[in-house]
């Protein structure tokens, strides 16, 4: 094995990891948006993640992430809020005013 193919593996190993890494913070966004729109006793519709980036808050590498979901207050009405996460840890959480 020689240099080359010691550093294509572990390349592809380092962007394997990282894809479950993006994988497993977009499973705790919904699970944190489940729990969210279950305390507020909203319905939620979707969740979408909008952008991704590098960066090194908390004094670590992570990824920063936001993401809307849409939820209704009364089953007809469809809203759409932001929830901002550096890694797991949910930053913040923002809904418009909506009608219950």
């Amino acid at each position: 094995m020689t240099l080359g193919e010691l550093t294509l593996f572990l390349l592809i190993g380092f962007a394997g990891f990282q894809f479950w890494r993006i994988r497993s913070i977009s499973e705790a966004a919904f699970e944190h948006a489940r729990l969210y729109c279950d305390t507020h006793h909203l319905q939620l519709l979707t969740l979408a993640r909008r952008s991704t980036r590098l960066t090194f808050k908390y004094a670590k590498p992570d990824w920063h992430s936001r993401f809307e979901f849409e939820f209704s207050g009364n089953g007809e009405d469809r809203y759409t809020g932001e929830m901002e996460m550096v890694g797991k840890r949910v930053l913040r959480t923002q809904l418009p005013p909506y009608r219950v």
